[in-house]
């Protein structure tokens, strides 16, 4: 089990942030066999393709080999700062790591799982490796993260927010409701029963460090050593329903009222979402769910909040109520 001592001083500064590059490692992991889970089969079969011809035409089995399934190269995983963390921040920081400490972190990721691949080596020890790398990942991100990434920023998004109600409302023990058996509060101090580290770390005033993950699951994962700050990955809410879509239903009598795609809509948020996790879900066009939602915003059905770069619907009271009150027979797509 792994501890975290947490005091008053860190419940103040702790804060959520989102980790681009991080989330490119897990697809990563996931797509090369390197995680706990494997990704769902249709991902696998839409970037698998693309990803062996990245192995071809880039350093990619570089940075595959910094990224064992438990531990890897710190400095091609900067710690996140918050929830505007773009790719290019995360990029940015990579590119700055001196080569010193780039040859110490990657000496100590092959001490951890060698490797013999000769060409893999040739860059891991060319004094040139920083911009390699860094140059490698920002080609694979585009190659393969970058077109489904405003849906995924969007739904860890939404975890931020709920989970920063829940903390407004009840504290820090709601604001993690959901992730038992996986993390515990106990006694002072937060408890990871399933990492089998065996330690106690006092988190010493400077807060933890709480980030959503979609590629991080079903568990949590835990940093530790510099240079992150003390942290807690954690799957996002609604992962699961991203890995198998299903058609959403709404009540009858409410399509009645205001329309089939606007009770759709009214039912698919019962947890905040963007305008295009919304249309990506639905599979409805993002123009027509823009209508229709400010249509139902302006009716007092929905309200809106800005989440980062993301603005996230939800229903009101209201919208809720007409929800409750309509539950009788569905609708398909």
């Amino acid at each position: 089990m792994l501890r975290f001592d947490v005091g008053a001083e860190d419940l103040l500064r702790s804060r959520f942030a989102l980790s681009p590059v991080m989330e490119l490692h897990g697809l990563l992991r996931g797509l090369t066999g390197r995680s706990g889970h494997r990704l769902p089969a249709s991902w696998s079969a839409r970037l698998a393709p693309r990803l062996r011809s990245l192995r071809r035409e880039v350093a990619l089995d570089a940075v595959l080999a910094l990224l064992p399934p438990r531990y890897g190269a710190g400095f091609v995983a900067p710690p996140p700062q918050g929830l505007t963390q773009t790719v290019e921040d995360d990029l940015a920081a990579v590119r700055a790591t001196p080569l010193a400490q780039a040859r110490r972190d990657i000496r100590s990721c092959l001490a951890r799982q060698s490797t013999v691949d000769a060409a893999v080596l040739a860059v891991l020890r060319s004094r040139d490796v920083v911009a390699r790398l860094a140059s490698t990942m920002e080609y694979a991100w585009h190659e393969l993260l970058a077109p489904d990434w405003p849906q995924l920023r969007a739904l860890c998004e939404c975890d931020v927010l709920h989970r920063s109600a829940a903390l407004g409302r009840a504290g820090w023990a709601a604001a993690f409701d959901g992730l038992r058996p996986h993390l515990r509060w106990r006694d002072g101090g937060i408890e990871i029963p399933r990492i089998a580290r065996g330690q106690t770390i006092a988190v010493g005033g400077t807060g933890l460090l709480l980030i959503p993950s979609v590629f991080v699951r079903p568990g949590v994962a835990a940093y530790t050593d510099e240079p992150w700050p003390k942290a807690i990955v954690y799957p996002a809410r609604g992962v699961q329903a991203l890995w198998e879509p299903q058609a959403v239903a709404a009540p009858g009598a409410l399509a009645e009222l205001i329309g089939r795609a606007r009770a759709r809509l009214l039912v698919a948020l019962a947890e905040p979402a963007s305008t295009t996790h919304l249309a990506r879900t639905l599979g409805l066009a993002v123009g027509a769910v823009g209508d229709h939602l400010r249509i139902l915003t302006r009716a007092g059905l929905l309200d809106r909040a800005r989440a980062g770069r993301s603005v996230l619907y939800r229903r009101t009271p209201l919208g809720e109520a007409l929800i409750g009150t309509t539950r009788t027979g569905t609708i398909g797509r």
